[in-house]
């Protein structure tokens, strides 16, 4: 122990702090055996003692202690390191509601009572969306006392209902999120029928006054329906936000279009809830929240039967945590259900091309982790797409433009080790933006590996590997398209593990020049695939048509790339353009870039691209390439091969066949803005002198997350 717990010691009851703690922690203490009886001893004494001794920086340990051993060593009734610990507040949940933290009813004045209630509902809402963005369970939503013991609550109709239904919801929720993680959870509840009634008693008040067999809410008639409304839009929002979330775990994505029609019922209760927030906060008798920005609930008032310590069984400390405000937490549940909705709009796709498409747009508009989840979940089921198309279907469309149903086909070694990619390929991209770039580094070493393979395959005479009941010559060709398509993917997953860098700002602006060159040569490289692959369905469509055609005569017009071939095009003129501007700075202006003091370039570069060389994507790239192909670059040279200006070029004639699809000719106006920028930029500096001491060029992402332009100022 040392000196500095000395005092902690001697302010509390040691003996009973130090037995809570070991039995909050799942360790019962420890008795003295005497025969058949146990004694306990008091060892504060000379814990007292010992504490008295010991000078500033002294600790008392074993003969076997280490400081390796005390990095993960714990320190008794240190409030941030002894999870047994209670800094204030109650022991446990019976002792809270003994001394009336949790009444039931809230109030015997009805007013009150309506009013604690939706207290309750708009503060779990907040501990919902706060759990949500990763705070423990059991610190945000059963801090409520009322959901730790649930059959209290049997008495109190509305508090019952919206109870049983939070943890409905968060179990879905849980479910979700544990099955996208491969977990499988079976526990289900069930919502009751309150709302039903509740909803007529609001659709009688349009009318008249209540019933004599339905006892108002609260005794202010003038106050009834407002309380009403404010009752019912958020127990509604709980329903449709239920059903919501069951539609979307229907196999095979049945449930998408009346998950849709729930999703738009939430969102409009989600407004009426905001909309009763001015009604409340008028009308509110209770103790307001010390900051109004930070309040939990609509009206203001700090909400009856919560505790974050009670529910802390965990072995370790309690997180310092900070629930969500109630505004924030409506605007966190708005997000999630667009996002939701945005996944049920989707067409489920059998192409895979597509589906990747879609991923990389969605996660754009940067989901949290419960609509990533449910992505995940509906486009990997059973080992198959969408639950419904076997992947060895998928690689087929993908690479070969045709389904083969052929059994020697499907359990081919090679497709089940391509599915088996596939799967893990969309499991990743579902993931959040850092994670994901981690776990594409990883995998390019498997594409990698099975290209290699393939290709191995491909050179051999007679077909012993794919084993289809085709001739050898068409077999050899199906190995062909399989690793075209194959390499494909790997430059594919190459060049989202760069961009991400850029998204997540991984990159410094000295090494932005290599960024962009490893970038354009992935690119080209991906290009030269797509096309390759292209032309070789193109074969062999050609093959099975029964007019022959002259190549000589026809090859020009038969080809005609698809658009997304086109952008990638831009993409590529983009990053050529962007690395060889910032290498003829380097060259030729002496003030553009200053060497790192803690590592040198060759370094910089090994660590940003170790994972793409130990996978040789691409072959043969190196440091020394790069230096010797960037050392001669001047601006004369950029200016003649105009990069900026093609890519604006090609952009502006793909707006026309991207005209019904807003997210493409969004993309397509970013990409045109970079180019234009940058083409000023150019004759800017070329007109004022690139070695004029006065000139400064910066480069920023205004208008693109990946493609930065230059900013020339004087100084």
């Amino acid at each position: 122990m040392s000196r500095g717990g000395r005092n902690q010691i001697e302010r509390s009851s040691r003996y009973a702090r130090f037995e809570r703690g070991m039995e909050s922690n799942g360790i019962p203490p420890s008795p003295i055996s005497s025969g058949e009886q146990s004694v306990w001893v008091d060892v504060s004494p000379l814990l007292e003692a010992a504490g008295n001794e010991l000078k500033e920086g002294e600790l008392i340990h074993g003969e076997n202690f280490s400081l390796f051993a005390a990095m993960s060593a714990l320190e008794i009734m240190d409030p941030k390191m002894d999870a047994g610990m209670e800094k204030f507040g109650y022991r446990s949940v019976e002792e809270a509601i003994e001394n009336g933290a949790a009444p039931i009813p809230f109030s015997t004045d009805k007013t009150t009572d309506i009013q604690c209630i939706i207290d309750v509902m708009d503060h779990l809402l907040s501990c919902e969306a706060a759990w949500h963005k990763g705070y423990p369970l059991a610190q945000t939503v059963f801090s409520c006392i009322y959901l730790l013991r649930l059959e209290r609550t049997s008495s109190h109709a509305l508090l019952h209902s919206y109870c049983r239904m939070i943890r409905t919801t968060c179990n879905s929720v849980l479910s979700v999120v544990s099955d996208a993680r491969t977990h499988e959870w079976k526990k289900q509840l069930l919502a009751n029928s309150v709302p039903v009634k509740t909803q007529r008693r609001r659709r009688f008040l349009v009318v008249a006054s209540c019933p004599p067999y339905m006892e108002p809410l609260q005794s202010n008639p003038d106050l009834e329906e407002g309380y009403c409304k404010a009752l019912l839009s958020r127990i509604r929002f709980r329903k449709y936000y239920y059903h919501v979330l069951m539609c979307m775990r229907k196999a095979q994505g049945r449930g998408l279009e009346l998950a849709r029609k729930h999703i738009a019922s939430c969102l409009a209760e989600l407004a009426s809830i905001y909309g009763s927030s001015e009604f409340l906060m008028a009308n509110a008798h209770g103790i307001r929240q010390a900051v109004i920005e930070d309040r939990t609930t609509a009206s203001g008032c700090q909400p009856i039967g919560f505790h974050t310590g009670l529910d802390n069984v965990a072995p370790t400390p309690p997180r310092a945590i900070k629930i969500i405000s109630w505004k924030k937490a409506l605007e966190y549940f708005e997000k999630l259900l667009q996002d939701l909705d945005i996944i049920c709009s989707f067409r489920l796709d059998p192409l895979l091309e597509d589906v990747l498409q879609f991923v990389v747009q969605f996660q754009k508009s940067q989901p949290d982790l419960v609509a990533r989840a449910h992505l995940q979940l509906l486009l990997v089921q059973d080992g198959k797409l969408y639950g419904r198309d076997p992947l060895s279907d998928v690689i087929s469309r993908a690479a070969l433009s045709q389904v083969i149903k052929d059994q020697s086909f499907q359990k081919n070694e090679f497709i089940i080790q391509l599915g088996q990619l596939v799967i893990n390929l969309l499991k990743i991209l579902c993931t959040n933006a850092a994670w994901q770039r981690r776990k594409l580094g990883k995998i390019l070493q498997d594409w990698g590996a099975t290209a290699a393979q393939l290709q191995l395959s491909s050179k051999r005479e007679v077909d012993n590997v794919l084993n289809i009941r085709v001739e050898e010559e068409e077999s050899m060709k199906l190995s062909k398209h399989l690793l075209c398509w194959t390499e494909e993917q790997t430059y594919w997953i190459a060049g989202r593990f760069l961009m991400l860098g850029f998204e997540l700002e991984l990159y410094s602006p000295s090494e932005y020049c290599m960024v962009y060159w490893y970038l354009y040569i992935v690119m080209f490289k991906l290009l030269e695939k797509a096309q390759l692959r292209i032309v070789q369905t193109n074969d062999s469509s050609k093959k099975k048509g029964k007019k022959k055609r002259d190549p000589l005569k026809d090859g020009a017009k038969e080809i005609q790339y698809p658009s997304h071939i086109l952008l990638l095009q831009c993409y590529i003129n983009l990053s050529e353009g962007l690395a060889m501007m910032l290498a003829a700075l380097s060259n030729e202006n002496s003030n553009f870039e200053k060497p790192s003091i803690f590592n040198t370039e060759q370094e910089r570069f090994i660590q940003h691209f170790e994972l793409l060389q130990k996978a040789h994507v691409p072959e043969g790239v190196s440091y020394i390439m790069f230096k010797d192909l960037m050392n001669h670059v001047n601006f004369s040279t950029i200016m003649r091969y105009n990069y900026f200006g093609a890519a604006q070029l090609i952009a502006r004639d793909l707006k026309g066949r991207f005209s019904g699809d807003p997210e493409k000719m969004s993309e397509l106006r970013r990409v045109e803005q970079v180019a234009e920028h940058n083409k000023i930029a150019l004759n800017v500096i070329c007109q004022a002198g690139i070695k004029d001491p006065s000139l400064k060029v910066s480069f920023e992402f205004t208008h693109h997350a990946c493609f930065a332009i230059a900013v020339v100022k004087r100084s």
